[in-house]
């Protein structure tokens, strides 16, 4: 899917390119109809469209659990070119893009350009470049058009169901949370916030041997390009079949990216698609996309680290405390229920060393989904997520999704003692 398209833009002709995939409401939206046939259109289509679109069809590229069993490899592979390969924008029209926000032309802003984009997605895509000093750099670009595009998207509640829906059940959704999913998507367009979240997050793991994020170059990124240093390296399936002690290596460092944000910093960033890592032969791990980052209330983080913590210690009484106490449950089945899910997901802290499998994020994604069955309790004890949470599930279905396709046993619990020790939390 290398191809040069615009962005469909207008309402209709996005609407018109969805009802050729079936779409409707919630994970349907990808299985209209049976078979490999409908995974590569599904896959044309979705990709064409971009936006919160691409979206649904890269959380059902790799997050296992999402689509039925009979369907998961023919969408698995139709789906995940999206990733990092949907239909990019035109040369001329990436160029427009990025002269008018730099204010010069190419050849004055970098000493060479390559034109054809080394990687495409749904809200950008990334060329490579030289800058006139020597430096190689990564371009990222939007497509022209996407930012009209993500508000008919965000108008258009069969997509915005149909996202939602690879969070949680859609019995799940209220005004709040839709409103908290539009404002990380409208963030996503805003690359100099990206850029100085990026910044925080080199900050904060500074020093770490084998965490790399690449540098902002402010000079040359505005609100709709942002330019970062050049790094390589290989990609999830790639790594997934290194050597067992170097698929330990990278679970253990994954972890420990993902954890000392949310635990240390009180941030995590909530798109963990494996098109935003990187994985070296020497161990380090280059972690590319800040764009979807949510943060963490001070008066949460404490309870969040208390979870994690009892975890830890295997002690199950405060971490059903904490887990009460994070999620402001009333009692009652739901509340129950609720417990019994987030136990289930840190498992790979109590049970350490644990191995990640397709299987148990399978279970974690479809257990999810069965909680719908206590919306109504005959008790009222349903409560809503409180804010700030809704995204807490992309995290944790995309990151444990990734962790599952190295198969391999890792000691979680350690690698979050040491994370707690060096903070001194």
């Amino acid at each position: 899917m290398s191809q040069f398209k615009d962005v469909p833009k207008g309402r209709f002709g996005r609407l018109s390119q969805l009802a050729k995939v079936g779409a409707r409401t919630g994970v349907s939206f990808l299985m209209s109809r049976d078979g490999k046939g409908a995974a590569e259109q599904a896959a044309v289509v979705l990709g064409s469209l971009r936006g919160l679109a691409a979206k649904v069809g890269q959380m059902a590229s790799y997050v296992d659990g999402l689509v039925p069993d009979a369907h998961r490899e023919a969408y698995e592979r139709a789906l995940s070119g999206l990733r990092s390969a949907a239909p990019a924008s035109s040369p001329k029209a990436i160029a427009r893009v990025v002269e008018k926000e730099l204010g010069a032309p190419l050849s004055e802003l970098f000493a060479s350009w390559d034109e054809q984009p080394m990687a495409s997605a749904s809200i950008g895509q990334v060329h490579r470049a030289v800058l006139h000093d020597g430096r190689e750099v990564a371009v990222k670009v939007q497509h022209p058009g996407i930012e009209r595009a993500i508000e008919v998207d965000l108008k258009n509640a069969g997509v915005l169901e149909s996202l939602v829906s690879t969070l949680g059940p859609r019995a799940l959704n209220s005004k709040q949370v839709y409103d908290e999913i539009a404002e990380r998507f409208r963030e996503e367009l805003d690359y100099e916030l990206e850029a100085e979240r990026q910044r925080l997050f080199a900050k904060l793991h500074e020093g770490d041997p084998h965490i790399r994020i690449p540098g902002v170059i402010a000079e040359r990124s505005t609100r709709r390009v942002l330019t970062t240093e050049l790094v390589r390296g290989i990609d999830l399936e790639q790594a997934a079949l290194a050597p067992e002690p170097m698929r330990r290596h990278y679970c253990e460092v994954l972890w420990r990216f993902v954890f000392k944000g949310n635990l240390v910093a009180g941030m995590f960033n909530a798109d963990p698609h494996p098109g935003n890592y990187l994985f070296g032969e020497d161990g380090t791990i280059s972690f590319l996309d800040f764009g979807c980052v949510q943060p963490i209330p001070e008066e949460r983080l404490g309870e969040a680290r208390t979870m994690h913590r009892a975890a830890r210690m295997r002690d199950e009484a405060e971490f059903r405390r904490s887990t009460i106490a994070l999620l402001q449950t009333q009692g009652g089945a739901y509340e129950e229920a609720a417990i019994e899910y987030v136990r289930f997901c840190f498992e790979p802290l109590f049970a350490s060393p644990f191995r990640i499998t397709r299987p148990y994020v399978t279970q974690v994604v479809r257990r999810v989904y069965d909680m719908k069955r206590h919306l109504l309790p005959s008790d009222g004890s349903y409560t809503a997520l409180p804010s700030g949470m809704v995204f807490m599930n992309r995290l944790q279905f995309g990151f444990y999704s990734v962790l599952g396709r190295f198969d391999v046993e890792a000691d979680y619990s350690a690698v979050e003692d040491r994370i707690f020790e060096e903070a001194g939390i």
